[in-house]
């Protein structure tokens, strides 16, 4: 994937066609990405009985860990920036192994989630693996929002982890009549 491009050139035709674009995260996105994570926490820390400041401290730290970790342990992802009208909504990391592709992690900002774009992109991300012949794996937290659509597109719960539960998706003769 090149710096910057759309989806129909990785041959994500859904994305693309919902207006989404891709770039490689650099050092200057760090910020945005911290906002984008610090969303996705809210209402996991609504009920904390911590100050406004101590919040943006732990997630600020969360955020930093949870980076670090995945550049450790991820050599090989594509790390993206997803955006749409030249707005970054969003993150997709992502990694190709050679057993099965593995969404890392996606996340949008609130007022993108629900809105089908998740939708579109992980069912081009589905047709990529269905036609490399290979599973699609996710951890999912047990109650994000999402996972009715991973389920509704075919993801099933292999392992608990805890807070966390391993998810995965395999191709089938069908599967992209499957996801269309």
């Amino acid at each position: 994937m090149s710096a910057d491009t759309d989806g129909a050139a990785v041959g994500w035709k859904r994305a693309a066609d919902t207006g989404l674009t891709f770039r490689r995260i650099t050092d200057a996105d760090l910020p945005f990405l911290a906002r984008l994570y610090a969303s996705t926490r809210t209402e996991e820390l609504a009920a904390a009985p911590w100050s406004e400041d101590q919040k943006a401290a732990f997630l600020d730290m969360q955020f930093r860990a949870q980076h670090a970790h995945y550049q450790q342990y991820y050599p090989t992802a594509y790390w993206l920036v997803t955006m749409r009208a030249g707005e970054n909504i969003g993150r997709l990391y992502l990694d190709r192994w050679p057993s099965e592709h593995c969404i890392i992690d996606i996340a949008f900002l609130p007022d993108h989630r629900g809105t089908g774009l998740g939708g579109a992109l992980i069912r081009d991300l589905l047709d990529e693996a269905a036609a490399a012949g290979k599973a699609m794996s996710i951890h999912v937290e047990k109650f994000n929002p999402a996972m009715r659509l991973y389920r509704r597109l075919g993801f099933v719960t292999e392992e608990d982890k805890g807070v966390y539960d391993l998810m995965r998706w395999r191709a089938t003769a069908d599967a992209q009549v499957k996801i269309a």
